[in-house]
């Protein structure tokens, strides 16, 4: 009965060491940007999307399809970037002891 407790136990501090985990994320940011900084992302740890400034510039002689290719892999980059952030955090989680990964 000690093993379930002990295991109930290590369960409790993983599920709190993610939440401090998300949250943690939550507080950090990252910038991308695509255009050669035309179109600039700023989303948190996790991938949410915060902010999108774009450059004046880009109305001038281009059309809004441009524009859309533009933001779409701006965002696209900051979410595969706090993923990367994710994944890297995450392993530095320990597993339980009987689970495989």
């Amino acid at each position: 009965m000690a093993d379930l407790q002990q295991l109930f136990q290590l369960g409790q501090q993983m599920q709190g060491r993610l939440q401090q985990l998300q949250t943690e994320l939550a507080g950090r940011t990252i910038e991308t940007s695509a255009g050669g900084g035309m179109v600039r992302v700023m989303a948190d740890g996790r991938g949410t999307v915060r902010s999108v400034v774009i450059d004046p510039a880009v109305f001038a002689g281009h059309d809004a399809e441009f524009l859309a290719d533009l933001v779409t892999a701006a965002v696209a980059e900051a979410q595969r970037r706090a993923a990367d952030l994710l994944q890297a955090e995450m392993r530095k989680v320990p597993s339980l002891p009987f689970v495989a990964g």
